[in-house]
């Protein structure tokens, strides 16, 4: 693999794996193994072509853009908004889920009340976005290579204290984990970047694209069961919670240092590329648009949204969902009006996109039943 094509593999892993990676262990209990399992894989696959699909639509537009700007081309300007509202829903749920979280991790490793603890977390990543230190959004990449190690080094640990009884746990209900594992799925706006890192290697884009789509795959699947297998039933939302209380204090400050820092600069790094946008794409001067980029989160967060499951679960099902149904309609249209002959082309597109945005709809219609009480 030459070194523009280990850069891009590096891009898209880099943004995949993050701390939505914290929550599969948790619906993976819940569900069950095999169905926690089969949903890892089958949703991974789901996405691994999708982000195909977008690195045909990359291929086969001039210029550079960003996936609202590929929306408007190929889908128009109601495209164009639909994906910037899936982007943004996917982004603040990401805020909320983070502000959550840190809370609780924080309880842990500190002490205090999760709620003191969420809240002085929120001021002080949201003053740094205020800042607007770019050197976080610039180093994103390099710690999430470094959070994939630990991860690595997690899941090695975890299978030295595993007991094979604590995997027969679980309630059958295949759907439970689609939006938390989509959440942790979600990277499509790397696939970009990646075309502008490969330059005049196109040819290397659908490589990239298949192994730096199936090393989360593995890793989460990997993570996840490891995980379940030390903690079993008593598997927590924040994954590292439940490790560290299994395994001792050295898995207390390795496991939740880590999940302190992926939040902390995931946040980080959302918050500016919100602000960024309001900013620049909506010509929003940059006090309001930072106010706009934070105040949402804070806001669900106060009004008593305080669960880091549910809430990756709906901005997975519904962020994702919306996001995968635009790239597959962008991909039928750009094979009409695309600008110039892709690198590559995925074989079986149209069934396979069919399939694809039948998932995603079923994901989504769950989603919304199980917000209305149903299930």
């Amino acid at each position: 693999m030459n070194k523009p094509t280990a850069e891009a593999v590096a891009t898209l892993v880099g943004v995949v794996i993050g701390a939505g990676i914290l929550g599969i262990p948790y619906v993976v209990a819940r569900s069950g193994i095999i169905f926690g399992a089969i949903n890892i894989i089958i949703i991974g696959i789901a996405v691994l072509f999708t982000n195909l699909f977008m690195g045909e639509i990359v291929l086969r537009t001039k210029g550079n853009h960003q996936l609202t700007g590929y929306a408007e081309k190929y889908l128009g300007a109601a495209g164009k908004w639909i994906m910037a509202i899936a982007m943004i829903i996917g982004s603040y749920g990401a805020m909320l889920a983070y502000t959550i979280g840190e809370g609780q991790i924080l309880s842990v490793v500190i002490g205090g009340s999760s709620l003191l603890n969420s809240m002085i977390f929120f001021v002080l990543a949201s003053v740094i976005v205020y800042i607007g230190i770019k050197a976080v959004e610039e180093s994103e990449l390099y710690l999430s290579i470094i959070f994939l190690v630990i991860v690595i080094v997690i899941i090695c640990i975890n299978l030295s204290h595993a007991d094979i009884q604590n995997l027969s746990v679980g309630d059958g209900n295949i759907f439970l984990p689609f939006g938390v594992v989509l959440f942790a799925y979600l990277g499509a706006q790397a696939i970009p970047a990646m075309r502008e890192e490969l330059k005049n290697n196109w040819k290397h884009m659908k490589k990239a694209i298949i192994i730096g789509s199936l090393i989360p795959l593995f890793v989460y699947l990997l993570f996840g069961i490891s995980v379940v297998a030390v903690t079993g039933a008593g598997t927590t939302g924040v994954a590292s919670i439940g490790l560290g209380e299994a395994i001792g204090r050295y898995m207390v400050f390795l496991g939740n240092i880590f999940a302190v820092f992926s939040m902390a600069t995931s946040f980080i790094v959302i918050g500016f590329v919100l602000k960024e946008m309001y900013h620049y794409d909506f010509k929003i001067n940059d006090n309001l648009s930072f106010l706009l980029a934070v105040s949402l989160p804070l806001i669900l967060f106060l009004l008593g949204f305080k669960d880091f499951i549910e809430t990756l679960s709906v901005a997975g099902s519904f962020s994702g969902g919306v996001m995968g149904i635009l790239i597959v309609l962008m991909l039928w249209n750009s094979r009409k009006s695309g600008e110039r002959d892709p690198e590559f082309k995925v074989g079986l597109s149209r069934m396979l996109g069919i399939l694809i945005i039948a998932m995603f709809l079923l994901g989504i219609a769950y989603q919304i039943i199980d917000i209305l009480g149903f299930i």
